[in-house]
């Protein structure tokens, strides 16, 4: 074999970053406890854990810029490690080439140095001059000026244009090239998505593909986890846990690993208590005790001690309001035109009771006018808007503005007050929090030192002690880890009033609404049936538009059942020859078999979520599970049926 392949061989295998018995903590919090990682040429590791769980200061870790408490940290030799932070570049006066510039800070600093040694006139110290020339050309630095022309090219930046002058995902872009300048061998990306809309999040998972370097991001996206890692390492009480395939596939590992962890619990603990008991015996017993015995016994309290249990699961529920008027808002021909820019126009369409509409589009085009709008918070341009009767509003974007930073939590969330009414039912605020994963301690914290993630929490909290039945959401995911994007989403699913929601989450998208409303490039609203990957399938991409009338693609929904609209109705009727009358009497009964089967699911997973059912017969518990993973094995197989004959009713 030769030289050079054993060389290759040698530098594919080699470990980049090695983290070893890693100690870090804050105050009396721990962040990372013995914990190790090794990441590899080539790696795509999502990276995830709660918010506050310590994924970011990871990152900062591994960037040299949070030093441990103990353990060790490796670097493979030269080895370059960039950073696509969460912020966007700020919107300063500087040239688009000056910011992708700053990603070669490290080589800009060592050929400054190099020129300056090399021009002066005296002594000139040859070491340090040869030492700067190896590492320059380790780093690629002689070629600084044309490695950033090639980055601008690559991502079609204009390098003369000012920062100041680009939209959030212009800037995005910009970040990507700072980041990218150095080609680095590792690449960490916090929260990549975040603010950006579904068109640049798109661009970006095919840019990321398409790199050879190592990947570690923290995402809540989903999908954008599914398509990027290959690998996810989860940050838990202070461990880093890898778990190989998809974030897809961890969930359902982590699901047996969860069982298996409280199934070994409970047979310790049982044991622990059989110890205990027979360390209290008579006197007798005591002095014919085995000391062996003994010992195993303080060491199984010892162990018991150390063991860190899984936080709770968060639980968000909303308070419901008197039914609202049959419509609850019409738009007829409305458009609105700012600062002499058209927006949006001819828009007609009626938002029913019980609703679950999503809003879709590029950052700039308009949404959040269109929400106002639609609240009466703003006054159109052209057409008009009518409001329902009774209409009790639950805003998440106004909330945002009013929010206290000089509050505690629980001040903020109760209004000062230590009760709060909730489902008709006096309740303390703390004990509300800890379903928002507020832990007592936490709940006293000023607002000001929360985290991004922790804030978004808590407007969520304060917005689910309203009696609502229009609930309005305006990117509520930004920031939030995905355990509460998960129970956020469930509530969403339950909700019983109409839901407005605009995001740039896909999976939230498809899995909470039933109608979407998608701006497209012409400047038109267009009313589609189903979420975000129905409207894909059928437009496959945000350029193509076909028009329909608006009106008439925004049907009144039940919550929690597939629904098509009443243009769609209208076009099947018209088409009844595409299904036999046998599948157009299934198609007709499903929805109906979906809804029944999902209620019982509910039910089922309600009891089987309570502690005190394991300590039922062993018996009756393994049948139960049995059963509720049949039940939920028949409705994909029923949800999946009614795909195939929609897709067949539909020409």
């Amino acid at each position: 074999m030769s030289d050079q392949l054993l060389a290759a061989i040698s530098e594919h295998n080699m470990t980049l970053i090695r983290l070893q018995n890693a100690e870090l903590s804050f105050g009396d919090q721990p962040i990372l406890r013995a914990a190790d990682l090794s990441i590899e040429p080539g790696d795509r590791i999502g990276l995830i854990g709660r918010n506050g769980a310590g994924k970011s200061t990871l990152l900062k870790v591994l960037m040299r810029e949070q030093a441990l408490d103990g353990g060790d940290i490796n670097y493979a030799e030269h080895v370059k490690v960039s950073r696509l932070t969460q912020s966007l570049p700020e919107r300063a006066e500087k040239t688009v080439r000056d910011v992708v510039s700053e990603g070669m800070i490290e080589e800009r600093v060592l050929l400054d140095e190099f020129h300056r040694l090399s021009q002066y006139s005296g002594d000139t110290d040859l070491t340090r001059i040869a030492e700067l020339q190896a590492r320059i050309e380790s780093l690629d630095g002689w070629n600084m000026e044309q490695r950033v022309a090639a980055t601008l090219s690559e991502l079609k930046l204009d390098g003369d244009r000012l920062v100041s002058e680009l939209s959030g995902g212009w800037r995005r872009r910009v970040a990507v090239g700072r980041a990218l300048v150095r080609k680095p061998d590792v690449l960490l990306l916090d929260e990549p998505t975040n603010h950006l809309d579904i068109h640049t999040i798109e661009w970006l998972e095919q840019r990321l593909l398409s790199l050879e370097c190592a990947l570690i991001l923290i995402s809540h996206d989903r999908v954008f986890l599914d398509r990027i890692a290959a690998r996810i390492v989860e940050v838990d009480r202070g461990k880093l846990i890898s778990w190989p395939g998809n974030f897809a596939n961890y969930l359902r590992l982590k699901e047996k690993a969860d069982a298996e962890e409280d199934r070994h619990n409970r047979l310790f603990d049982k044991r622990l208590a059989a110890e205990e008991n027979w360390i209290r015996q008579g006197i007798k017993a005591r002095r014919t005790r085995n000391e062996g015995r003994v010992r195993a016994l303080l060491a199984m309290r010892e162990q018991r001690s150390q063991r860190l249990s899984r936080q709770g699961t968060a639980k968000l529920t909303v308070e419901d309001a008197d039914n609202s008027g049959r419509k609850v808002i019409e738009l007829r021909k409305v458009g609105h035109t700012v600062a002499g820019r058209r927006l949006f126009s001819n828009v007609s369409t009626r938002i029913m009771r019980g609703d679950r509409v999503g809003i879709i589009g590029n950052n700039g085009v308009g949404k959040s006018t269109l929400l106002s709008i639609m609240l009466g918070r703003l006054t159109p341009t052209e057409g008009s808007v009518k409001i329902g009767s009774n209409i009790q509003l639950a805003y998440f974007d106004q909330l945002q503005e009013q929010l206290d930073e000089t509050q505690s939590v629980a001040e903020f969330v109760g209004d000062g007050k230590e009760q709060l009414t909730i489902h008709g039912k006096q309740r303390h605020v703390i004990s509300y929090l800890q379903q928002f994963l507020f832990t007592p301690k936490r709940s006293r914290t000023p607002i000001k030192v929360l985290s991004g993630g922790e804030r978004n929490r808590v407007i969520l909290a304060k917005l689910f002690t309203r009696p609502s039945n229009v609930l309005v959401l305006d990117e509520p995911s930004n920031d939030l880890d995905i355990e509460m994007l998960e129970a956020l989403e469930q509530m969403l699913t339950e909700y019983q009033g109409t839901l407005l929601l605009v995001s740039h989450d896909r999976q939230l998208l498809d899995n909470v609404v039933t109608n979407t409303l998608v701006f497209e490039d012409n400047g038109q609203i267009v009313a589609h049936a189903g979420g975000y990957s129905d409207w894909l399938a059928r437009n496959a991409g945000l350029a193509v538009a076909e028009e329909y009338d608006v009106a008439a693609m925004v049907p009144s929904v039940k919550a929690n059942k597939p629904v098509v609209s009443q243009a769609e109705k209208t076009k099947a009727s018209s088409t009844a020859s595409l299904l036999s009358f046998t599948q157009q009497h299934e198609l007709k009964a499903l929805p109906d078999k979906i809804d029944t089967l999902e209620r019982s699911i509910v039910e089922l997973q309600q009891l089987t979520s309570q502690e005190s059912f394991y300590s039922r017969d062993q018996e009756e518990v393994r049948e139960s599970l049995q059963r509720l993973q049949n039940m939920q094995q028949k409705l994909d197989a029923l949800t999946e049926r009614w795909y195939e004959l929609e897709s067949l009713n539909s020409p």
